[in-house]
Order: C-alpha cells, then sequence, then structure tokens
C-alpha cells in the first residue's frame, strides 16, 4: 500500500517562497511540478530551447526518483513555451525521452515566465501502480 500523501522538496528558490513542493505523492499519482531548466540556480542551456527541455524534463525525472520512478511511470507531460519557433526543437527532446513511453502530452505557448532566460518550462505527471512489461 502507498502512503496517502508525500512530498518533496528541492533547493528550487520557489518551494520556499511560494510554498510549495518539487513533487506530490497521492495515492498511485506523483505530480511533478512546473519545472525550468534550472540546476539550482544556474539556468541550463541559455538560448537553446532543446537543452532547456532536456533539462527541464531531467529534473522532472529527478524528482520521479524519490518515489522509486522513472521514465516508463510517466503517463502525461506538459511542456510550456514562449515561442511557437521552439515546437520542433522541444518536441524532439520529449520524443527522445518518452517515445517508448507515449505519455499523454500538451504542448501550449505562453507569453512569458518568471524569468525571461527562460524559454521551456515542463510538468509530468506518473503513475507508481504503472506495469511496465
Amino acid at each position: 500500500m502507498t502512503e496517502a500523501v508525500r512530498r518533496v522538496q528541492t533547493d528550487s528558490p520557489w518551494d520556499e517562497t511560494i510554498g510549495s513542493a518539487r513533487a506530490v505523492a497521492a495515492g498511485d499519482r506523483v505530480l511533478v511540478a512546473g519545472t525550468m531548466p534550472f540546476v539550482g540556480t544556474v539556468l541550463q542551456g541559455e538560448g537553446d530551447p532543446y537543452e532547456q527541455a532536456l533539462a527541464a524534463f531531467g529534473s522532472a525525472l529527478e524528482a520521479l526518483k524519490e518515489f522509486g520512478l522513472g521514465a516508463e511511470a510517466v503517463i502525461r507531460t506538459r511542456m510550456y513555451l514562449t515561442h511557437l519557433r521552439d515546437v520542433d526543437a522541444v518536441g524532439r527532446a520529449h520524443k527522445e525521452l518518452f517515445g517508448a513511453v507515449r505519455p499523454a502530452a500538451t504542448m501550449v505557448v505562453v507569453s512569458r515566465f518568471v524569468d525571461s532566460r527562460v524559454l521551456v518550462e515542463v510538468e509530468v505527471e506518473a503513475f507508481r501502480g504503472a506495469d511496465t512489461s
């Protein structure tokens, strides 16, 4: 039996500033909050949407590891972009990471993020009861 609710914090300044968690497990679902392409306070892939997508998804997948999960457990992804021109680059990164899994995916263009250098922010949802066979 899984725990009712478990939260994972990170070193992200947003966890404390706005009172959030990087990931929350509730029953068999694990939700990973919007994740930007930072390692600590250092932006990864500045100016490169493909590298930013890989970095953001990498951080989100790291959060899933806290629950013993990997990409195979991901059932939904959301990708937020600031430029329509970046759809192909971000889609390529998504396919590299999740092509074999094929989660439900959403990609939308937004006006901006809290840091103007960020081109991509992602969210993932995973299922802990997933049959990975």
